[in-house]
């Protein structure tokens, strides 16, 4: 199946660049962002499955206590350039710099247009592969980057604007990764892992961190950068060391110490990163009992949840 973008000297395959590179059918390529301030913060998810011929995305805002989603799953459209949904689109104004994203379900009330400004270049990750003996869990590259939020929002019976700007993070990711829609395959068991990923804006520049390991806390995987504003390559950082007071009995942090250094092995100083609110991710589809990533629900679902994360069993 051609596609416009065939047209350009980019392929990677023989194939055309409308199918995946393999038949893994965890092939997928996702858009992630956030934005916050102190009184809010929302999630966008949007991903395509190519070897599923699926396509899901959600926007979750969390406001005044109380988090509200809409949901869509379906078909891939024929040109994965087309990265709308139902009620949710992805518009690429300008490549690695500005996203417009648009929700429009009127029959949960939940509307958005929102327009993402890159602050910084885009940090490429160190690449994260991973296997449970011999079957590969993830091979994917990600890329990372801060910026702004401005537009409007309606949800929760209320309209805000974001005015001159609110802070925003985009994390574009394309690889391969187990997902719940994965045909049936033996247990792994039991094991888990930690994974910390920690974009930080700051006023004249920005600091990343990410780390995955095991669950005897063995790493790996290790990256971490500072990134200037508004322009510049980001500079690697030699080593992060964290620190995690954990609530009791809980898996979430009462607050999480960073301490960077040099490539010397130099101090940078430390950081301390503290909740201000409790933004649950099952609400743009992650680990959600129906809503999860990479199911069959049909030619087009669409659906909507609310909660009040404060109210959840932890």
């Amino acid at each position: 199946m051609l596609i416009a973008f065939d047209d350009y000297p980019v392929h990677q395959t023989s194939l055309p660049l409308g199918q995946a590179g393999s038949g893994n059918p965890n092939h997928y390529d996702r858009f992630w962002f956030n934005g916050f301030r102190e009184d809010l913060m929302f999630g966008v998810a949007f991903c395509s499955y190519p070897n599923k011929q699926l396509m899901e995305g959600a926007f979750s805002l969390l406001t005044e206590g109380r988090q509200v989603s809409v949901h869509a799953s379906g078909r891939m459209n024929p040109d994965p350039v087309d990265t709308g949904l139902g009620p949710l689109r992805i518009e690429i104004v300008e490549p690695m710099r500005v996203n417009r994203v648009i929700v429009d379900a009127p029959e949960y009330d939940i509307h958005a247009d929102l327009l993402y400004t890159a602050t910084t270049e885009a940090f490429e990750e160190a690449h994260q592969t991973s296997y449970a003996g011999n079957r590969l869990l993830m091979d994917v590259t990600r890329a990372t980057q801060w910026g702004t939020w401005t537009g409007s929002i309606e949800a929760n019976g209320t309209s805000i604007d974001l005015g001159t700007g609110i802070h925003a993070t985009k994390d574009r990711s394309w690889g391969s990764r187990l997902s719940p829609g994965t045909t049936e395959a033996a247990p792994m068991g039991s094991g888990g892992m930690l994974f910390l990923w920690s974009p930080i804006h700051f006023d004249d520049e920005c600091f990343h961190f990410l780390v995955f390991e095991h669950a005897d806390g063995t790493q790996w995987l290790h990256d971490a950068a500072m990134v200037p504003k508004p322009s510049g390559p980001p500079v690697r950082v030699g080593h992060v060391d964290h620190e995690i007071s954990w609530l009791p009995e809980h898996r979430r942090a009462r607050f999480v110490t960073l301490s960077p250094h040099t490539i010397d092995a130099d101090s940078m100083g430390d950081i301390t990163l503290e909740p201000l609110m409790c933004f649950q991710m099952k609400g743009i589809g992650y680990g959600h009992p129906v809503w999860g990533h990479g199911k069959w629900h049909g030619e087009l679902a669409v659906g909507s949840d609310a909660f009040e994360p404060a109210d959840l069993d932890p």
